[in-house]
């Protein structure tokens, strides 16, 4: 994914226990059971009883396009620094920041596994605010994200059908792919993870063919040659976007058939399939063609794959696109839904997000925020909210990996199925070069990046006030204490 797109334009994209302190019960009378539209309000956690569970190659690709989707949109980093940086980035990142994060992601979901993730994990470290806050967080810079994909494929589609390209139709088309999106999404998480493997495997087939195709024509002296006029802010937000988002599957841990063996395995298997899907086609693309610094935008591995085997490969891989984007819509948009779930789970939010269809034990509530949220940003023109989606990311890392080092020193007897093998000290360490980065991405930002964080900030912790008074007065339903008791994964042993 690339951070640099116009929405309205043409550019392609890329405290203590659970619930921390106690909180008012609603009283029976209070507590609304059923909701009029086919839906069922359900205990917080039928997954439990969901035979129809995440397994472990639907998750792996899940993972896969919560962070990449494949590599579209690593252009940028050549454009911005020259092949020799850009292989450099895609070589070593992964080491200074995707290991980090993985490594925390797979101890803590494996500990505290319940729907919700990343927002268990900061309230159990520091309480409810926390929990709420980094619920705003993650959940923001998640639709902000998604915002992009749909337009992708509008895009795409305008170079078939001009008419897409502006005006109406074009707005139809972003709407359309929302609502049928969202729709498959609604249909159940088993069914979007298959759909992610065979969107994956699609999507991955024209860079197979072209790197193989491209072997006879390398030239690996091109992979040493520098950029001229470097822009290193453009290089660093593009390794950043294309290579973040690994906690966002913990949001689904619930529903994930033994997270304790099938997260860890999970996230090393995306993890070398989104290393490798960067470098390798990067190496093919960088070698074979000889073409300047500057024609290496949003799209250009089509244009190689052109020019070393014809334009069906070409067609291909704008097909490829495609299909990856809505990979990543279905991913990011069921981690978000999941994490509303969770969040009602710990009476952060109403019951209301605590429901599931009927049908397909899916968060339907989640669900439909989710989209409505990311249709309305779809019309937006926003560099800059883009680069906020950057800053609020950041801002939930810093937190998480906080609540790591802190559940290590507060709680070193918690069940821990799987283990980072370091002591305090050195988690420190693995934690300290990543958040030493986040900060770098914040400092980078713009007054008016600042202007909306700060904004979306002070709104978050207005809801979670507005929540806590609307528990307090029961002119909200919120789940019972005793309901979630048992229900969101404690890791205790």
């Amino acid at each position: 994914m690339s951070p640099e797109f116009q929405i309205h334009g043409h550019q392609s994209p890329r405290g203590g226990g659970v619930g921390g302190a106690s909180q008012s019960k609603e009283s029976p009378e209070n507590m609304d059971s059923s909701i009029d539209l086919g839906e069922a309000v359900l205990p917080p956690n039928p997954a439990a009883k969901n035979p129809n569970k995440l397994t472990l190659v639907p998750l792996i690709f899940l993972i896969y396009f919560e962070v990449a989707g494949g590599p579209y949109g690593a252009e940028p980093a050549v454009q911005a620094a020259g092949a020799l940086y850009a292989l450099l980035g895609f070589l070593i990142f992964p080491f200074v920041w995707s290991i980090p994060e993985s490594l925390v992601t797979a101890e803590l979901a494996t500990s505290i596994p319940g729907n919700g993730g990343f927002v268990l994990w900061a309230d159990r470290a520091f309480g409810p605010f926390c929990g709420s806050l980094m619920g705003t967080w993650k959940f923001l810079s998640g639709v902000i994200n998604s915002a992009a994909f749909p337009v992708l494929c509008a895009d795409y589609l305008a170079r078939v059908e001009p008419s897409v390209a502006s005006g109406t139709p074009r707005y139809a088309t972003v709407a359309g792919m929302n609502l049928a999106l969202s729709f498959l999404n609604y249909t159940g998480l088993t069914i979007v993870g298959y759909t992610a493997v065979a969107l994956g495997l699609a999507s991955l087939a024209p860079f197979v063919l072209m790197m193989a195709m491209a072997v006879p024509r390398l030239r690996p002296a091109r992979w040493l040659t520098r950029g001229r006029g470097n822009d290193w802010r453009l290089f660093f937000n593009t390794l950043f976007w294309n290579l973040n988002f690994w906690d966002n599957a913990s949001t689904m841990a619930g529903e994930v058939e033994s997270p304790e063996r099938t997260f860890p395995t999970a996230l090393l298997s995306a993890g070398l399939m989104t290393s490798l899907g960067y470098l390798l086609p990067l190496m093919a693309g960088t070698g074979a063609v000889d073409a300047p610094q500057d024609a290496w935008g949003n799209g250009f591995f089509a244009d190689i794959a052109g020019s070393i085997a014809g334009r069906w490969l070409k067609y291909w891989i704008e097909v490829g696109a495609v299909l990856s984007a809505i990979g990543l819509y279905e991913a990011q948009l069921s981690s978000s839904a999941f994490q509303l779930l969770g969040m009602a789970n710990l009476r952060l939010l109403p019951r209301i997000f605590a429901s599931r269809a009927k049908w397909f034990l899916t968060p339907w509530a989640g669900i439909l925020t989710s989209s409505l949220i990311t249709l309305a940003i779809s019309f937006m023109s926003f560099n800059d909210i883009i680069n906020s989606a950057n800053f609020l990311y950041s801002l939930g890392m810093l937190m998480e990996f906080a609540a790591f080092l802190w559940l290590r020193k507060k709680e070193p007897n918690l069940k821990r199925p799987y283990r980072v093998p370091m002591r305090l000290p050195g988690l420190v360490l693995l934690c300290l070069v990543p958040s030493a980065f986040l900060i770098f991405v914040m400092a980078i930002a713009s007054w008016k990046v600042l202007a909306i964080c700060a904004g979306l900030t002070a709104l978050g912790i207005a809801v979670y006030y507005m929540m806590a008074v609307c528990k307090s007065r029961g002119c909200l339903t919120f789940i019972d204490e005793e309901e979630t008791n048992g229900e969101i994964g404690t890791g205790d042993a």
